[in-house]
């Protein structure tokens, strides 16, 4: 059950959100924007739970919802009648009709409750078509309607539609704030908190999922043997793995899974960071991969300050290469041949 003060940061969203829900002056339009796992669809639930709560109470500084009452059971379960989560048929579009049935036309039956509310998620993805009729709906709302857009990507969306939402950035959240919520409310071991933070670069969600996340560990961990044992590896016998570990159980594609790739090649820069940081300080006080230390200590050993620079810059590379849609298990190659050779 969220409330707003489950919500970390984000105190100005928080306090437009509580002096709406106290004076009754809920907007008809909001844009939610932030990266896939940063908390959108939380605030936009709790938000909207919060609305239609018949037995609001103040909490902490914050007007909350019950948790109890019909309404609030029924948003909790997605059963609500008047919370209405659009969805659509193609993974990569929201289309005209898609937005026509389920807010446009649906927007004129009247709520069971004083508030009917619409969240669009992924709403970077409807078309110019489906902007255009839902712009409609918004220069001409009933009084009860509120549209929330949920969106990574705020640049999607036709002027006119951003011209009559109240638009609100998600801002990264402190590291020290996610390590404590990792830990004191998701029962997360100290390490695994640690290095999750220093993943998630003020994602919440992103963090989570890492702490919560086995496969991760798994990763970091080929990740790294996979590249202190480069030296003496031959290049086709490393590919032949890296392919096996970038590639989901089950998944027909031949190609690395793009999220994957991202991972590992995060898991290298962090990893090369802290040969950089052990080098210079001589310590694994700062070192983000600390329970690797003897792999660190033994690069340092070998590898000049240039080397471990021409490392992160092939990594740097290889990314922006993936990035602009060149073949990644090529890219891939290539890396590891140029940390075969610095290493």
């Amino acid at each position: 059950m969220a409330r707003f003060s489950d919500i970390i940061e984000q105190d100005q969203i928080k306090e437009h959100m509580q002096n709406a829900i106290r004076t009754g002056k809920i907007s008809h339009a909001y844009i939610i924007s932030g990266d896939v796992g940063s908390g959108k669809k939380m605030i936009a639930r709790t938000f909207a739970k919060t609305i239609l709560c018949e037995n609001k109470q103040e909490i902490g500084g914050y007007i909350e919802n019950c948790g109890e009452c019909h309404y609030c059971k029924q948003a909790e379960s997605g059963s609500h009648p008047d919370i209405r989560i659009v969805a659509h048929e193609k993974p990569t579009s929201i289309g005209v009709d898609e937005i026509r049935d389920q807010v446009c036309d649906d927007v004129y039956i009247k709520p069971y409750s004083d508030h009917k509310i619409y969240l669009i998620p992924d709403g970077e993805l409807m078309t110019q078509q489906a902007q255009n009729a839902l712009l409609k709906t918004l220069e001409e709302p009933p009084v009860y309607a509120t549209i929330i857009i949920l969106t990574s990507n705020i640049d999607a969306f036709l002027p006119t539609i951003l011209s009559r939402c109240i638009v609100f950035p998600i801002k990264p959240v402190r590291d020290d704030l996610i390590q404590k919520y990792l830990m004191e409310k998701r029962k997360v071991v100290d390490y695994k908190a640690h290095l999750a933070v220093s993943f998630a670069q003020g994602n919440v969600g992103k963090a989570i999922q890492l702490a919560e996340d086995e496969s991760f560990e798994k990763l970091k961990n080929d990740a790294i043997d996979l590249t202190a044992r480069l030296p003496k590896a031959q290049i086709s016998d490393v590919i032949a793995r890296l392919q096996l570990l970038l590639t989901p159980e089950g998944s027909s594609e031949k190609k690395p899974d793009a999220l994957l790739t991202n991972d590992f090649l995060d898991v290298l820069m962090f990893y090369v960071r802290d040969i950089l940081v052990y080098k210079a300080e001589g310590s694994a006080d700062h070192l983000i991969f600390a329970d690797k230390l003897s792999y660190i200590s033994s690069v340092t050993e070998k590898c000049s300050y240039k080397e471990i620079d021409n490392i992160l810059k092939a990594i740097d590379r290889a990314r922006n290469r993936i990035h602009s849609n060149v073949n990644s298990l090529m890219t891939l190659e290539m890396l590891m041949l140029d940390i075969k050779e610095n290493l």
